[in-house]
């Protein structure tokens, strides 16, 4: 199964009767508080107003409040239980083997900028926590990328000489302890992890101490940039002088960026193993990755072991995604039992850069997306960039993080030509050839399909108490047909990475509105 492995939704989607083992949340969220933060009720007019609260929109909420502003955060859902809730959250530069790539399609300078950019993001965190007091296991190690194949030494070494270049603190290693076909890695000393959540709720905590105010289960659905940009919302509008969207993929997208990014998900499972690996961070960066860490939760140690990654929508049986990567766990670790698992996604832009700065034709208006699975270091510092902009202060990182840049190496333009190939190949799928409505009265508990009636493609998923769920199986977005995750019992659109619960709620963007409900008469 490779990254390119698709759903055959002409066909009905069956959930087995056993899911993979371990407690279907993500050990971030089910070892911390939740949040009830009261919604937005009615207009209000602020200096800023933050749309998203994951690591980048908590942090450059609190930045601004601290700096005297009246700043709102505004968040569809809870606080942290989106991407930032669901990461491995490595506190790291090391992005895989990317600087001496990255000084080829971006620059010496740019990459340099990037490298300064995640090292200061690393600082900051240390910092907080530190002036903070926050208890969220925040801890200082190495950190390894490695490969397995010996035609790929001489890459490691070209890695290791180019991040040195770049001031990071990177050495050659010829093994790693977590996986005995290692033959040659990039260690980065000095790298951290953490707790997200502990670490964000206490900056959400300073945020409001500081006069900041949060506004939970408001949907924010567009904004009208200008002199004195609108954000519209479901539960009224917002006036600000100045308008940070953190939202994974921009709410408003005036740039394409639906055409610049593609979206992956990665699946996780946190393990109890007889001797855990405490010592350091380790990541294979083959086509498949292999990601461990550890976490401490005060009563045991756990082992986070990840990978299996695809583009969304495209996973295919997303529950064997996760049976693989407790098999690579145990092939590679003592395993005694699973005790978490969750999947997570991201976006990554053409060049490996995220797109960070005021978003284009949108005046006053400013975004943050496509950190390629790397959302720690890059989150924490859009957050800080992000601030110096609202601010109308210098920082160095602007130009490297500008999204409105156009980079023209063949090694992007390769990369925006297949992923866009592959859009366009989901857009124009045969959806007609699918089951009718007939068909849905064979479809049995914990079933999905996406059938024809008449023109028009129906989502339908029959629930564990056998009631029937039928929506739109066209993704607002851009009118992509979704495809059913079993796993996560979702819609998940195979074009830009919009996903919807079953029952049609929108999940994530870019889609910023539900799935229709449709209602058949099958029983």
């Amino acid at each position: 199964m490779n990254d390119n492995d698709t759903d055959d939704t002409d066909a009905t989607a069956s959930r087995t009767d056993q899911f993979p083992a371990g407690e279907r949340t993500s050990v971030w969220l089910g070892t911390s508080p939740t949040t009830e933060y009261a919604p937005l009720s009615g207009g209000i007019d602020v200096d800023t107003a933050v749309v998203g609260g994951g690591i980048v929109g908590v942090t450059t909420a609190l930045q601004l409040a601290e700096s005297g502003q009246d700043v709102a955060l505004v968040e569809r859902d809870r606080i942290l239980t989106g991407v930032t809730g669901k990461t491995t959250a490595k506190l790291t530069s090391q992005h895989g083997i990317l600087y001496d790539t990255l000084a080829s399609t971006v620059g010496e300078r740019k990459t340099q900028q990037y490298a300064e950019a995640n090292e200061a993001a690393i600082d900051h965190v240390e910092s907080r926590v530190e002036s903070l007091d926050i208890d969220c296991g925040f801890r200082r190690l190495p950190s390894y990328a490695y490969v397995r194949s010996p035609e790929r030494r001489s890459e490691v070494r070209q890695e290791v000489n180019a991040a040195r270049r770049f001031g990071l603190p990177a050495e050659y290693e010829q093994s790693v302890a977590v996986d005995d076909e290692a033959v040659a890695a990039v260690r980065y000393d000095d790298q951290a992890m953490f707790h997200p959540r502990r670490y964000l709720l206490a900056l959400a905590e300073a945020f409001l101490d500081v006069g900041g105010r949060i506004y939970e289960e408001t949907r924010a659905l567009d904004v009208d940039g200008g002199g004195r940009p609108v954000v519209e919302t479901d539960r009224g509008e917002i006036l600000a002088d100045e308008v940070v969207l953190a939202t994974h993929f921009p709410i408003h997208d005036t740039g394409a960026y639906f055409a610049r990014m593609h979206p992956k998900r990665s699946y996780v499972v946190a393990v109890r193993v007889a001797d855990p690996p405490t010592e350091a961070m380790y990541y294979y960066t083959g086509d498949q990755y292999f990601s461990v860490r550890t976490h401490d939760t005060g009563d045991e140690v756990l082992t986070l072991v990840g990978g299996q990654n695809h583009k969304t929508g495209q996973g295919g049986d997303t529950n064997e995604r996760y049976r693989k990567v407790e098999e690579s766990a145990r092939r590679h670790f003592d395993v005694e039992s699973v005790e978490y698992r969750w999947s997570t996604q991201d976006y990554a832009s053409v060049d490996k850069v995220p797109y960070v700065g005021e978003l284009p034709f949108s005046d006053n208006v400013y975004m943050a997306s496509g950190f390629g699975g790397w959302g720690m270091t890059n989150g924490t510092a859009s957050g800080l960039l992000l601030s110096d902009l609202v601010r109308g202060e210098e920082n160095s990182w602007a130009g490297t993080y500008n999204p409105n840049r156009v980079t023209l190496d063949r090694t992007s333009a390769t990369e925006f030509a297949t992923q866009n190939a592959n859009v366009a190949k989901e857009f124009v799928g045969d959806w007609l050839s699918k089951p009718h409505r007939e068909d849905l009265r064979r479809l049995k508990s914990g079933e999905a399909t996406v059938l024809r009636e008449r023109t028009k493609p129906i989502a339908a998923y029959r629930d564990d108490d056998g009631e029937l769920h039928t929506h739109s199986a066209v993704c607002p977005h851009m009118d992509c047909i979704v495809h059913w995750n079993d796993a996560e019992r979702s819609w998940d659109c195979p074009c830009h990475g919009s996903r919807f619960e079953y029952d049609g709620h929108v999940v994530d963007g870019p889609a910023v509105s539900d799935l229709p409900t449709r209602n058949l008469d099958v029983e």
